[in-house]
């Protein structure tokens, strides 16, 4: 087949290569349309590409967090163990990419700088950091909602003698930690998967904790030949019962609320939550992210079950979170993190008690203390959902900037679309399930959609589509008004964007459930792409969306 990665004029540009985008390459070719995807990285994976630190590990089974749009795929491929490693997903993805031979249509280790409307062609101009110009109708943003690196700026870190490390950005190349003295800052997901295994390696290694988040464990286990043929004979029911759940998970709550039970059906309940592992157990009762007196029996339980791990109960107090209700941030998933801090050569720093003051050469400096380091890593996370668009100069109709529509918070319509943005698609973005639902399910739900639409306005022969404003404020509010039904508000986590200094706290996410999600996208559609506003050309005036075909 044609390389396609020296095009200069498209149908679509696809930026980035991960999950969502590699579908996006398969999904618009098999639809006819000419595809180029600009990817940053010198491979495929996205987030699995990059986040290569000890100990990476999906919190969803690997058997769910898998592509459904090819049965063949879903029966050839064997995942070793429940809980895939970022290795095997990876190897996964590139299998997926020969598999559809996607790589031509991919411009590997390209940076998109700009993206410009030119509204009296119609089409959009992509502008690579080196300069380079794609011409296209459609540009997809699949660009990851957790792909902006953030490394907080502490004074004297330039000065470091050592070498400093971040997971979302790990080397390639094997990293040696043996013997060394390792501190690591943050123990949000990525650094509660790290730990334990630095600990293993690291002669001492110093915690440095921002905030206590909830962990628990993941009850993984190698697949065997038996479990392989249950769960591929159990796809198809599996796949029907993740696109209805509030997750995209084939798990579903407690059918009564937490109080509607008595004490001995709660812990039943909790106890099975526990063994199905992470983030599930927050989807014990529908009720529990609902309300202060459904979340604290389950914050009870969350407590009993680190305080009989860890030895020093001290130690246990710094970890167990006080400031938030549990799920209210995403829960954590790992493999012996409390039990880690029963080691001899492992030590935890508050900082709320004991702030960094500063980095020096020789370690950093809490108080009167300075903790000698010769490694140190950083697992502080993401700008998450908006800040790798913030990173693009966007430019729509009238010349007006993303980043300034987006300057109180993001504005979206679905997660799918945004008014003055016509002919561009943001997957999984804010304003969708995105981060709260499986990820693979909601890109491959998204990308069908966008593809889906672009068959529509042809099909109508019709130039663009984009939301109106009315419809994109009204989703806003309706989105704002979910989240403030819910505790998820009440924490400061980067659901709200509260890890990143000055950007303004909107909760993003869409908190009403990805099967009542597809839901409403569905009856979007049905009405005639209820919301959006078509137009026949670039010059044309916006009018009412036209009738679905059939």
């Amino acid at each position: 087949m044609p390389d396609d990665t020296t095009a200069g004029s498209v149908d679509v540009v696809v930026v980035g290569a991960g999950i969502a985008g590699l579908y996006a390459i398969h999904r618009l070719r098999e639809q006819g349309l000419s595809v180029l995807c600009v990817e940053a990285g010198s491979g495929v994976g996205g987030t699995w590409f990059w986040n290569r630190y000890p100990g990476a590990r999906c919190d969803v089974e690997s058997i769910d967090y898998s592509y459904s749009f090819d049965p063949e795929l879903e029966q050839e491929w064997e995942w070793s163990e429940r809980y895939a490693t970022q290795p095997e997903i990876l190897r996964y993805l590139n299998h997926v990419a020969d598999r559809y031979d996607l790589r031509r249509s991919i411009r590997f280790e390209g940076r998109v700088a700009r993206a410009v409307l030119d509204e009296s062609s119609g089409r959009w101009t992509v502008v690579l950091d080196t300069g380079d110009e794609i011409d296209c109708r459609f540009v997809v943003f699949a660009t990851g909602s957790l792909s902006a690196v953030r490394t907080p700026a502490i004074p004297g870190l330039a000065d470091f003698a050592g070498r400093v490390l971040h997971t979302a950005r790990w080397p390639h190349e094997p990293v040696d930690l043996a013997g060394r003295r390792v501190g690591v800052i943050g123990t949000g997901s990525s650094g509660i998967q790290l730990i334990p295994i630095v600990a293993e390696q690291a002669a001492h290694l110093t915690v440095f904790q921002r905030s206590a988040n909830y962990s628990i464990p993941a009850p993984n286990r190698p697949h065997t030949d038996e479990s392989r043929a249950e769960y591929r004979a159990a796809y198809p029911e599996r796949r029907k019962l993740s696109r209805e759940s509030g997750g995209g998970s084939p798990h579903f709550p407690h059918p009564r609320n937490t109080l509607d039970v008595d004490e001995a059906e709660r812990r039943r309940t909790y106890e099975k939550q526990w063994a199905l592992g992470g983030v599930l157990f927050s989807k014990a009762f529908p009720d529990q992210l609902h309300s202060e007196e459904a979340n604290a029996p389950a914050r009870a339980f969350f407590e009993e079950k680190v305080r009989a791990v860890i030895d020093d109960p001290a130690v246990a107090d710094r970890l167990i979170p006080r400031d938030h209700p549990i799920g209210s941030k995403r829960i954590c998933t790992d493999s012996g993190y409390y039990a880690t801090f029963n080691r001899e050569n492992v030590s935890l720093v508050d900082l709320r008690e004991t702030p960094i003051d500063e980095i020096l050469p020789a370690g950093i400096r809490t108080g009167e203390v300075l903790h000698e380091l010769d490694d140190l890593v950083f697992a502080t996370g993401f700008d998450a959902l908006t800040g790798a668009l913030a990173a693009i100069d966007i430019r729509g109709r009238d010349g007006r900037e993303l980043r300034a529509e987006w300057a109180d918070g993001p504005k979206t319509y679905l997660g799918l679309g945004v008014a003055g943005f016509p002919n561009m698609f943001v997957i999984t973005g804010p304003g969708s399930p995105g981060v709260l639902s499986n990820m693979v399910l909601a890109g491959e739900h998204h990308v069908d959609w966008v593809a889906e639409t672009i068959d529509h306005l042809d099909a109508q022969g019709l130039w663009g589509i984009e939301p109106s404003a009315e419809a994109q404020e009204s989703w806003v509010q309706h989105c704002a008004e979910l989240a403030e039904g819910t505790l998820m508000v009440r924490a400061n986590s980067w659901y709200v964007g509260a890890n990143v200094p000055g950007k303004p706290r909107v909760f993003m996410p869409y908190v009403g459930g990805f099967g009542r999600y597809r839901e409403v996208v569905s009856t979007v559609v049905e009405k005639g792409y209820d919301g959006f506003e078509m137009r026949a050309g670039p010059g044309v005036e916006i009018g009412p969306a036209q009738p679905a075909v059939g």
